[in-house]
């Protein structure tokens, strides 16, 4: 009985050039009781496994979190699939705007102790307990209400490259930083604002809702299905488009471009670009910004060192990394100390003024 991968990345990218299959990528999440998270991580396997799914998966006792791609041919058994398990029935399932059959090039169907990091250890809280969904249209009219404050529940590096217009976007590097955050910021208009959150997926803001319900707040709103789901309903029912520039998504894309504004800065140069790259130096691998001038001039690395050390032979690059660890700055996400047109850090209110 197969429950792991035995293919390399590079094996199943072969396989899947092979293949010719257009391939979806998908994304869903639902909150729910599981008890036995290892007999359902294993069912999950090795029924996505015969059709082919690739992607990374959490299931955790509070429920599941996926994003995955699967073959276009395979898309209608892996749906019937979802409706065979009790809670996952009629999930809502987020296509992605834009499409890569190598976005994906694993399965990986991990168990965690939670679907969303969120550090929060309050038995009372109660994450079914959410706040209002709403559909694009509605979410548009709500933005506009002076009495609204719009947050983006993202990272730092997620907003810097797209964000809806008007909303704050917290400066933190996780979501747990965010949680407590807003609520000291905004703790005098618990009652008296509309608290309307978005996030890529909904993830994230349906925790969020809850938490904030469990706070105090009175009206707490979040977009139904995030940014993958409001692009999808702007189109289909022609409405305008409030976000700006590119979604952040996890996976090979990296982002989807939502408008054709450029509302970032190459962190070495600093002219507009918006796309995010891992440094080259696999000692390294730094997520930040680049544009094409500088990704050609620095052989895709984020400093003078790194370059150095990636024209190095490979046996000298492992040597090198050999017992080092992981570079601190993996986890600074674009705000290295080396690179001069980072994303300064400020406080997420202090441009924000309740209307």
């Amino acid at each position: 009985m197969q429950l792991y991968n035995n293919l390399s990345a590079k094996e199943r990218a072969e396989l899947i050039e092979q293949a010719g299959k257009e391939r979806l990528t998908v994304s869903f999440y639902k909150y729910a009781k599981i008890n036995n998270t290892e007999i359902f991580r294993n069912h999950l396997f090795l029924a996505w496994d015969q059709l082919e799914v690739l992607g990374r998966i959490y299931v955790a006792n509070e429920g599941i979190n996926a994003q995955l791609s699967v073959p276009a041919e395979n898309f209608e058994p892996f749906k019937n699939h979802l409706d065979t398990i009790s809670f996952l029935e009629n999930v809502r399932l987020n296509i992605a705007v834009e499409h890569d059959n190598f976005a994906f090039l694993k399965l990986k169907v991990k168990v965690r102790n939670k679907i969303v990091a969120d550090g929060l250890n309050d038995a009372s809280f109660d994450v079914t307990n959410k706040g209002v969904h709403v559909n694009a249209e509605k979410f548009n009219e709500l933005i506009e209400d002076p009495n609204t404050v719009l947050v983006d529940m993202r990272n730092h590096y997620e907003s810097e490259i797209g964000h809806f217009k008007n909303a704050v976007t917290p400066d933190v590097d996780t979501f747990r930083e965010s949680l407590d955050l807003i609520e000291e910021d905004l703790r005098e208009h618990k009652e008296d604002k509309k608290l309307v959150m978005y996030c890529t997926g909904g993830i994230r803001c349906e925790k969020a809702s809850a938490y904030y319900k469990h706070k105090g707040f009175k009206n707490v709103f979040q977009l139904e299905g995030g940014i993958i789901n409001y692009v999808r309903q702007i189109e289909a029912e022609g409405l305008e488009n409030k976000f700006l520039g590119k979604n952040f998504v996890f996976d090979e894309r990296r982002s989807e471009r939502i408008s054709d504004d450029v509302i970032a800065n190459c962190h070495q140069c600093g002219n507009p670009a918006d796309l995010h790259t891992n440094c080259a130096n696999e000692a390294c691998h730094l997520l930040f910004i680049q544009c094409d001038e500088c990704k050609e001039k620095m052989e895709n690395c984020c400093s003078s060192n790194c370059m150095e050390i990636n024209q190095l032979p490979f046996e000298e690059q492992k040597a090198l990394r050999k017992g080092q660890g992981n570079s601190n700055d993996i986890f600074k996400k674009g705000r290295a100390d080396h690179l001069p047109f980072k994303k300064d850090l400020r406080n997420i209110f202090e441009s924000f003024e309740p209307k």
